[in-house]
C-alpha cells in the first residue's frame, strides 16, 4: 500500500511540475458593453519546452479560440488558428494585431476590475496535453497594452 501511495504522489508531483513549465504572465481581458457578444483576451505565453496552445476555454463565453491578425492583400483580417507554437524557452505574445484568444457568445458583460478565469490547453512534443488556468483582470475597453518587443 505505502509503495503505490508513494507511486501516486510521485505521479502527482510529477504532473504538477509538468504544468510549471508553462507561464503566463500579465493576462488580461477587455471590458465590454451591456449586450457585446464577443471580447479578446491577451497575455505572455513561455513554456521551458517546445510545445504547443492548442485550445483555450473560459466559463464566461460559450466558446473561446486561438485567433491571429494577418495581412492579406492589404487588408488586415483575423482568423482562427487551431494551434500557437511556444518555442523552448521564448515567451510569446498574445496581443492586440497578432496571435490573441476570442471569447463567442458571452454569458454577461465583462467588467472592468472583475477577473475572468482562462484555461490554456498546451500540447508537449509527445503530443500530451495539459491545462494550464490564469485569472485575467478585465481592463477598460480603452486599455492598451504596453509594448514589450519580445515573442510573436
Amino acid at each position: 500500500m505505502t509503495r503505490i501511495l508513494s507511486t501516486l504522489l510521485a505521479a502527482g508531483l510529477f504532473s504538477t511540475s509538468a504544468l510549471a513549465q508553462v507561464t503566463v504572465t500579465d493576462p488580461w481581458v477587455r471590458a465590454t458593453v451591456p449586450n457585446q457578444k464577443a471580447s479578446g483576451a491577451f497575455m505572455r505565453v513561455q513554456s521551458a519546452q517546445a510545445a504547443r496552445l492548442v485550445g483555450v476555454s473560459t466559463p464566461v463565453a460559450g466558446r473561446a479560440e486561438l485567433h491571429e491578425m494577418a495581412m492579406e492583400n492589404n487588408t488586415m483580417r483575423m482568423r482562427q488558428v487551431d494551434a500557437i507554437d511556444l518555442p523552448a524557452g521564448k515567451a510569446v505574445n498574445l496581443a492586440s494585431g497578432g496571435y490573441h484568444v476570442m471569447f463567442f457568445d458571452l454569458k454577461r458583460q465583462l467588467k472592468e476590475g472583475e477577473t475572468v478565469p482562462v484555461t490554456l490547453l498546451v500540447q508537449d512534443g509527445a503530443k500530451k496535453n495539459s491545462s494550464v488556468t490564469v485569472e485575467a483582470r478585465v481592463k477598460p475597453l480603452t486599455f492598451v497594452a504596453p509594448k514589450t518587443g519580445h515573442g510573436h
